[in-house]
């Protein structure tokens, strides 16, 4: 059985930057949302995108902070947006198509990782509720302005080789018998991936096209959650609190590998594939121990993407794009 997940040669790497990878390439006329576009990774995303042309929406839940944080970027603005919140995510979705804009490009950066146990909505545990049921609310919702992209458009879904610790807990994926905090983040970032590999085979024939990826790893706001001890027991800082694991990346670095996928023509005819280091990802090594390079089986298998999309479309009541091709 043959599988797109190859690296295809993109000539960039870990250290690559949103400058290495933008260069040369011009996105004026292009409008790009990006969720989580105000903060770490997302906001490298953001500086880079407008940087090159695009004008760039930054949904926020909490505006007058995205507001701060972006102040003095041309061609960027905000608006008001909970993922964990249904009904917020609609406002926003309603918003957008008011305006009549196609939507070329989408980069679903913003999460939550390894919370105390936390409800929201109906119940719904946050980390699978935000990472993973609100971008699939949001994007299929913003399914008529990605179709009205002129020269096809791009859905960009950041996962994480924390995948590599759960696949999706269909028997339970609320965690209502016990919570593991970072389980239920492995199983939020599988659905990230597999949702990619849904919308893929969804909205290829309408232009729209997904890709999954794993930014590696960056000390960002994201690991608010994770104690300091932890860290350290992890190896990712010293005790003075610097980067001492040599796989850390810097935002900019970080961010190189969503902007890739979202720009590359290298991936012009590709899509679902799981990316990292700004290029396709090799299959996991199955034997390898702890979190590796690689995507697992189970985050890329079409089966399970459209397991997945069938309950998404259960829980949130969106469901745009239908049935695979």
């Amino acid at each position: 059985m043959t599988t797109p997940q190859h690296r295809i040669g993109s000539g960039f790497g870990p250290r690559s930057t949103t400058r290495d990878v933008l260069r040369g390439t011009g996105l004026d006329g292009r409008l790009a949302v990006v969720t989580g576009g105000y903060s770490g990774i997302g906001l490298e995303t953001t500086r880079a995108l407008a940087a090159a042309g695009a004008r760039v929406v930054v949904p926020a839940r909490r505006p007058t902070a995205a507001r701060e944080a972006l102040a003095g970027l041309d061609r960027v603005t905000v608006e008001a947006l909970d993922l964990g919140d249904l009904d917020s995510v609609r406002a926003f979705a309603e918003r957008f198509l008011a305006s009549g804009s196609a939507l070329d490009l989408m980069v679903n950066s913003a999460g939550i990782m390894a919370c105390p146990e936390t409800r929201v909505g109906p119940g719904w545990e946050a980390q699978f509720a935000t990472n993973h049921l609100g971008h699939f609310a949001l994007v299929n919702l913003l399914g008529p302005a990605l179709a009205r992209a002129r020269d096809g458009a791009r859905v960009v879904s950041v996962s994480s080789n924390g995948h590599q610790l759960s696949g999706i807990r269909w028997d339970d994926p609320h965690f209502a018998r016990g919570y593991d905090k970072w389980l239920a983040y492995g199983q939020a970032k599988t659905a990230n991936a597999l949702f990619a590999v849904g919308l893929d085979a969804r909205g290829k024939d309408s232009g729209v096209r997904a890709f999954a990826l794993h930014p590696g790893l960056v000390l960002t706001e994201l690991g608010r959650h994770v104690p300091r001890e932890e860290q350290l027991a992890a190896g990712w800082i010293d005790a003075d609190g610097k980067p001492l694991d040599p796989a850390v990346k810097t935002p900019e670095q970080g961010a190189a590998t969503q902007v890739w996928a979202a720009t590359s023509p290298l991936l012009a005819g590709r899509g679902g594939v799981y990316c990292e280091d700004c290029d396709i990802a090799e299959p996991r090594d199955g034997e390898a121990e702890g979190l590796t390079s690689g995507v697992s089986p189970h985050a890329t298998d079409p089966g399970e993407a459209a397991r997945l999309w069938e309950l998404s479309a259960s829980l949130t009541g969106v469901d745009a794009f239908g049935r695979a091709a």
